[in-house]
């Protein structure tokens, strides 16, 4: 099936529900099936007026709205692809895509994204024929720039027909959308992703999850991640129109402190997230916890108990329910999941990176068992889904129906590099053969580059990266995160921690210690979190910084890291596994700051670059 056929059925199914809203001052304003459909047409019929190639790029540069899904939805329509790009990319990362691409018309959000791309010659974007700034205030003005009123209206003179014979020469098997990676390693890659990659999934992770719109009520969904990655445009696009969801789109400032006032208003039904927004919500909810009354305590602590109980009974099949959790669903659960905003439930998802094991066990122990979603854009998402009624603690759930999975290369314990197979793989990389062949084998399997391994009941666990696995001097093999995901659990003030030694005699950590955020830019302050204060107080320490820590080597704060580290080592297989030097960061990592990709996936060659001089000092 192609998009065009997906969105015609979702038409002709929901059109009068609503289907997208978003703020403007207080009040939502709301777009339903129908009048959806026929937005997309008309910036279509626009982009067929701005002279839109076959297969060339649409590219959409900004924060989730209504004109991001209209735009790419009409790039489709109109026979082009839509290019997402990271609202976070420099002026140079923009250009890359803007000419690998071959973008023909270029949507940026606002001013400030309009100015980073004046800032690049002309000549070095020779397939771009016009832009559209599609927030006010508009400050530039020159022939080929529109604001969104008058892009809308521009395709006014091209007749639906014209529109329609597009729509109708598409097929399933064409590219549709490209979804550029992070770029951790060199320039970013071009996922081809077709038609009926995207419809087919989108159908898949319906059935999977058990989403659906029922007689009179609607899945709800926030759309806060980047739209520009695969698991945000699965979540928020695809999937919607499958089932007739209705997507609210968060402020801006959803990743530094609103998004839980939108979940509130909003009550969503799905709800996914990268593991640090769960990790922000636990610390919250930490915090909250200390400032209660020792009854309240002793309730919370009770009921997590009780929580715990029931999933670990629901993981064997067993569906009864102890006594007193009725009331700890009263007391705790039901108020928890109140004050995130998440009352109305029934599908917590994470994706992007590993969920920490501590952060996964906080909230089951709330009766809130995160399902971790595995995948990549090479997939068109996700590749196995965890959900409430199948969990496994540390699992990614089981293979996603009509998907085939192989462990290449297995050794002893069974684990091996995930292979896949299905109609979800990707067409290739655009205009990158050789990457193409490198990723996909003679006989169709997507080598993912990650180790992982699987259980008898078919749930996967993925336990590293081929790309990030150290090689010690003495010739070891050592997975980096799982000893990470280890510190972290063992010193509960740390926000990140990166392990290093490749090609060296022993393994070092850089630590970063949680710390607040200019809720206005993200950048991370140097004034702790209010969890490390309580920390520091508890060991003596009065600082309330990172300076204060660092600069007068606060004693008792060092001392219980190195306790840390040394429980870390005592879990260690092997000698070449122990940590033996680590360091404290000045600033926590960030997307600002550069240590932290889009998807707040760390970035492991600019943090060793950046922080070289500390890598170089534990080995001179």
């Amino acid at each position: 099936m192609t998009i065009p056929e997906l969105f015609q059925e979702s038409v002709q199914r929901f059109g009068a529900y609503p289907a997208l809203s978003s703020k403007n001052g207080k009040k939502w304003e709301t777009l339903n099936f129908y009048q959806y459909y026929q937005e997309c047409r008309r910036a279509a019929r626009a982009l067929i007026k701005l002279g839109l190639q076959r297969f060339h790029g649409v590219g959409i540069l900004g924060f989730n709205s209504v004109e991001w899904l209209v735009a790419a939805l009409g790039a489709i329509l109109a026979g082009g692809l839509s290019v997402g790009i990271y609202a976070t990319n420099s002026a140079d990362a923009c250009q890359y895509v803007i000419t690998h691409a071959k973008v023909n018309v270029l949507l940026v959000e606002n001013d400030q994204q309009l100015r980073k791309i004046l800032s690049i010659p002309p000549s070095k974007m020779e397939t771009l024929k016009a832009i559209v700034q599609y927030k006010p205030p508009m400050k530039e003005k020159s022939n080929n720039l529109y604001s969104w009123h008058d892009f809308m209206e521009l395709g006014n003179s091209i007749p639906d027909a014209q529109l329609d014979q597009i729509i109708e020469t598409q097929k399933a098997n064409q590219c549709a959308v490209i979804v550029y990676t992070s770029g951790t390693f060199g320039n970013p890659k071009g996922v081809m992703l077709s038609h009926d990659n995207i419809t087919w999934m989108a159908g898949a992770v319906v059935r999977d999850l058990g989403l659906m719109k029922t007689e009179g009520k609607q899945e709800v969904v926030v759309s806060y991640l980047p739209l520009s990655h695969i698991a945000a445009q699965m979540m928020d696009m695809w999937v919607p129109i499958k089932i007739g969801a209705l997507i609210y789109f968060a402020e801006q400032d959803a990743l530094r402190g609103t998004l839980v006032h939108t979940l509130k208003e909003i009550k969503p039904t799905a709800f996914l997230a990268v593991p640090r927004i769960w990790e922000k919500m636990h610390d919250t909810i930490k915090e909250n916890l200390a400032k209660s009354s020792s009854l309240r305590k002793k309730a919370f602590f009770w009921a997590k108990e009780t929580a715990l109980k029931v999933n670990a009974r629901r993981m064997v099949g067993k569906r009864d329910l102890p006594f007193g959790y009725h009331m700890a669903k009263a007391l705790v659960f039901g108020r928890v999941r109140s004050s995130l905003g998440l009352d109305h439930c029934h599908a917590f998802l994470s994706g992007a990176a590993p969920l920490p094991e501590e952060t996964s066990e906080f909230f089951l122990g709330l009766d809130i068992p995160i399902g971790e979603i595995y995948g990549m854009s090479e997939s068109s998402g996700p590749h196995s889904i965890s959900t409430q009624s199948d969990y496994r603690k540390r699992s990614c759930g089981r293979i996603v129906s009509g998907c085939e999975n192989m462990l290449a290369q297995q050794n002893k314990d069974g684990t091996g590099e995930v292979c896949m197979w299905g109609r979800h793989i990707f067409m290739g990389y655009l205009d990158r053969e050789d990457e193409t062949l490198a990723a996909i084998d003679e006989e169709g399997w997507l080598h993912s580059g990650d180790l992982g391994r699987m259980d008898t009941q078919g749930f996967l666990y993925i336990t590293g990266r081929i790309k990030e696995i150290l090689v010690t001097a003495g010739g070891e093999n050592v997975a980096p995160v799982p000893i990470e995901t280890l510190v972290k659990e063992k010193i509960p003030i740390v926000s990140n921690a990166m392990l290093v030694g490749d090609r060296a005699k022993f393994l070092s950590v850089l630590l970063t210690l949680k710390c607040e955020t200019d809720r206005k830019t993200g950048v991370p302050l140097n004034k702790l979190s209010l969890e490390v204060i309580d920390f520091c107080r508890s060991l003596g320490s009065q600082a309330s910084t990172v300076t204060e820590i660092l600069r007068q080597q606060d004693q008792l704060v060092y001392a219980a890291i190195q306790r840390g580290i040394d429980a870390v080592n005592q879990e260690a297989t092997s000698d070449a596994q122990r940590i033996q030097k680590w360091a404290i960061l000045e600033k926590d990592f960030s997307i600002p700051g550069g240590e932290l990709g889009p998807t707040t996936k760390m970035k492991r060659q600019f943090i060793a670059q950046k922080y070289k001089a500390q890598i170089e000092s534990f080995y001179q």
